[in-house]
């Protein structure tokens, strides 16, 4: 798999920004098929990093419904990645 295809796009919030701040984490979606070696290697590419660690899960998607017809958001993978200290990515620093 490509490493473009398998991170999809950083997760910015607040909880997220706390975890950048406190343990040099970062938090992005990632393709539902990608194991955590093919995520490691994707973000080390990507970003010229050293990754510590890669911790995952699957986030269901909500039931949402507007008036009488009811709806479900698609399920997703998260990949939360602790980097190397002294490590840091220079896309959420202005965030």
């Amino acid at each position: 798999m490509i490493s473009h295809e398998t991170v999809i796009r950083p997760l910015i919030t607040e909880k997220t920004g706390i975890q950048k701040e406190l343990n040099n984490q970062l938090t992005f979606e990632v393709d539902r098929r990608a194991n955590r070696i093919e995520i490691k290697q994707a973000i080390e590419s990507i970003f010229n990093v050293r990754v510590a660690a890669v911790k995952t899960m699957q986030v269901k998607g909500k039931t949402k419904q507007r008036g009488r017809i009811i709806g479900k958001r698609r399920d997703w993978k998260k990949a939360i990645v602790k980097l190397m200290p002294g490590e840091r990515i220079d896309f959420f620093e202005g965030v």
